[in-house]
């Protein structure tokens, strides 16, 4: 996208989103000292300067995060024992050494965490995922200053299981 930016204020954007401190970048873009920290509020309130500091900021953050797919490919090769690492001892460093064991475990079941097969696995998922539920109603009736504090919670019995309410 293109801004209409002077060439102090895109030096004031950029030295901003590298310190964080409005009245530094606005010293840094060639404001004077007297009214660099004036400057440096009145450039953060400009829609066209606050717009381009917020599409660098998540530019930046996409590039350095990780995807989950990244992720998953990452701890695959991990546990695969495709990745090496350099290792630190007392007789000195060594490259391209092979993950150890336990890494891979730790990999392998970190990988499980997103892939649960187990039953109890995903019982306790299906609980955190219902508690959370339960929270969200919860705070959506505390903004929305309802004061009916009562839950709905309905299940799902299998149609084989017509027995399932008996002892």
């Amino acid at each position: 996208m293109k801004y209409k930016l002077t060439v102090k204020q895109q030096k004031f954007c950029d030295e901003y989103i590298k310190s964080g401190n409005a009245a530094e970048a606005a010293l840094k873009a060639g404001y004077s000292n007297r009214t660099a920290y004036s400057i440096g509020n009145e450039n953060l309130k400009k829609p066209e300067l606050k717009k381009y500091i917020e599409d660098e900021l998540k530019q930046l953050e996409s590039a350095k995060l990780a995807t989950a797919q990244e992720t998953l490919e990452y701890l695959t090769s991990v546990m695969r024992g495709e990745q090496t690492e350099t290792v630190a001892t007392a007789k000195g460093l060594y490259k391209n050494v092979e993950i150890s064991a336990k890494d891979r475990i730790t990999a392998a079941k970190e990988l499980l965490k997103r892939y649960p097969t187990d039953p109890l696995t995903e019982a306790h998922l299906r609980k955190m995922e219902a508690d959370a539920t339960i929270a969200e109603h919860q705070a959506e009736q505390l903004v929305s200053g309802d004061t009916d504090t009562s839950v709905n919670i309905n299940f799902d019995i299998p149609k084989g299981d017509s027995d399932a309410s008996k002892p």
